[in-house]
């Protein structure tokens, strides 16, 4: 008898009592957010200083279009990427499975 846990199969976790760890990754409203953040105080700083004088209509305004577009692209992008790491015909398991046929 060995002390020693047998090897894991392929595809299987290491224990059951260990949770499974995925990679985690950075939602886009949340760095759309953090944008808006940074660009409003960047632009206070700005106008404290004195070094241009903003109207703060235009400002919104420009603020709302840019992250209107950064999540309307952050959003396809992250589809885009989903869709190829899920199982399409023709990928993964389902190719070698049918080519055994």
């Amino acid at each position: 008898m060995s002390t020693h846990e047998p090897a894991p199969r392929f595809g299987t976790s290491h224990s059951a009592s260990e949770p499974v760890v995925q990679a985690a990754r950075a939602r886009v409203g949340t760095v759309v957010w953090g944008l808006i953040v940074l660009a409003l105080a960047a632009l206070i700083v700005i106008s404290k200083l004195g070094l241009v004088a903003l109207n703060g209509n235009y400002v919104l305004i420009g603020l709302m279009i840019g992250a209107g577009a950064a999540l309307v692209i952050g959003g396809l992008l992250s589809a885009r990427s989903r869709k190829g790491n899920g199982s399409a015909p023709g990928s993964g398991s389902s190719a070698a499975d049918s080519d055994g046929q």
